[in-house]
């Protein structure tokens, strides 16, 4: 039983549960599709080129807000910290949304740089994808236990989820002005 909401449902919202593990999965894979097989969906016309700026500003809103919310619930002001992590969230979800448009339109950029600046950008861009394709399913069983009032359950999986959702927004921003030189 819920300690922190004894109205609270045994086991919390089992449909919420199946539906965060399987956007946990079907996310990064449609991700994948789209950066593998780019032409799939691919609209003619689509004016997507200024999406790459769009999605290092949202990243870095991302973190910003993340950094806010984290700021506000170590002094316990849980209505800022709620804000500012709902807003985050959006943030997120827009970015998603806005990187999905452009990957489905356009194919992948290849970095230029040479010798060890080439093997920083690969590892930041490796650990940024291998991190970003587990945050989803992070943050929405995050925000499900916040959401249902499982405070001890969300705590526990955000001292994981910040971290890694503040390593990814941070690390897309590098990746988007490490790669910028090279767009065509």
């Amino acid at each position: 039983m819920n300690t922190n909401n004894p109205s609270a449902p045994v086991g919390g919202n089992t449909k919420f549960k199946v539906l965060a593990a399987v956007l946990g999965a079907v996310i990064p894979v449609a991700v994948a599709v789209l950066y593998y097989f780019p032409n799939v969906f691919r609209i003619e016309g689509a004016q997507v080129k200024s999406l790459p700026a769009v999605n290092a500003v949202l990243n870095s809103l991302t973190a910003l807000l993340l950094m806010a919310g984290y700021y506000f619930i170590r002094r316990k002001d849980i209505a800022k910290h709620r804000a500012m992590m709902g807003l985050a969230f959006l943030m997120g979800s827009l970015f998603l949304v806005s990187y999905v448009a452009y990957h489905s339109q356009v194919p992948s950029t290849t970095f230029g740089g040479q010798g060890l600046i080439r093997s920083v950008y690969y590892f930041i861009l490796l650990t940024h994808i291998l991190l970003a394709a587990i945050t989803v399913a992070l943050v929405l069983f995050t925000l499900y236990f916040a959401l249902t009032e499982q405070f001890q359950k969300h705590r526990r999986i955000a001292r994981w989820t910040y971290p890694i959702w503040l390593y990814v927004s941070v690390t897309g921003v590098i990746v988007y002005f490490m790669i910028s030189p090279y767009y065509t």
